[in-house]
């Protein structure tokens, strides 16, 4: 697909004329940035409300830290994080997403308003999840996932990353296909971070156009990641703690629209909600120039 094609829409999701923004609500005491900060029910759906004030198109609500080493939450503590503050939300009139591993969070959460389901396993993790998402209708994450990340970066090797994760993810995808859910509510997600080195993930990014490929719209995660940090850290500094990465999140922002992203999840909507307009806007000039190109070779 070309970087105009390559946006795309998903069904059962408003459709947006640039890349949206998906602004991160994290109800947990342990992820790897914001931990703590929204744990209350009441904190994170006013930190919702604001992240949309702010420029978000959707948010993303979770309950369990992926980070690596993180001990997984049990299902009715995941419960009861998730559901009220999707609820919340939802009934504001935002457009929810809920970031989880498990079926049944999926399902209510559903039930409750969120109308997309973002799961970094892309239903590998529970076995009831692409069912549950097939049965309700909704559009579905499938991100690049090769196991949860216990003990470190699990098996981070690549001779090829593009190659792999795209086989891997295109792999997967036709296995959420053929467990019920439409071709039009697929997304996919590199899956930055999640058992890869810092240059993987820049190597992804790079080659967004492979991923667009694969035929559904992309979504690009990588706020405030451990790859920004050694990015700016340079070859002999510490990289700076994950909360001042979000300039060089913006600056990812606006690469992977310019690439045809369908969104970035962000936990700074701000100065990325401007990024994805400003590359909006320079291709709209573009669009421009080339039409009346065109028209002058008539």
């Amino acid at each position: 697909m070309s970087k105009k094609s390559g946006r795309g829409q998903v069904a059962g999701l408003p459709a947006w004329d640039r890349c949206a923004v998906m602004g991160v609500v994290n109800v947990t005491p342990d992820s790897f940035s914001d931990g703590g900060h929204w744990f209350d029910t009441t904190a994170a759906i006013k930190h919702g409300l604001d992240l949309v004030a702010e420029g978000a198109d959707l948010v993303d609500v979770g309950g369990e830290s992926t980070r690596p080493g993180a001990t997984r939450v049990d299902e009715a503590e995941e419960l009861r994080r998730v559901v009220p503050v999707v609820r919340g939300l939802a009934s504001e009139g935002v457009t929810v997403s809920v970031d989880t591993m498990r079926a049944s969070v999926a399902e209510r959460s559903l039930a409750a308003g969120a109308a997309l389901v973002n799961d970094v396993s892309g239903g590998l993790a529970d076995p009831d999840m692409v069912p549950a998402v097939a049965a309700a209708g909704a559009p579905f994450v499938v991100m690049h996932w090769r196991g949860f990340l216990e003990g470190g970066n699990v098996r981070g090797s690549y001779e090829d990353v593009v190659s792999e994760v795209v086989d891997e993810l295109h792999a997967r995808v036709e296995a959420v296909l053929a467990g019920g859910i439409a071709a039009d509510r697929v997304v996919v997600d590199p899956g930055l971070g999640f058992s890869k080195e810092a240059e993987h993930d820049l190597t992804l990014l790079a080659h967004l156009d492979r991923l667009s490929a694969i035929g559904h719209p992309v979504l690009v995660a990588a706020s405030r990641k451990r790859f920004l940090g050694r990015v700016l850290a340079g070859p002999e500094g510490a990289p700076p703690p994950a909360r001042e990465r979000d300039a060089a999140t913006a600056a990812v922002s606006a690469l992977a629209a310019h690439q045809g992203a369908w969104a970035v999840r962000v936990h700074e909507v701000r100065a990325t909600a401007d990024a994805v307009r400003v590359a909006r806007a320079v291709e709209g000039a573009r669009t421009v120039e080339g039409a009346r190109t065109a028209e002058g070779t008539r």
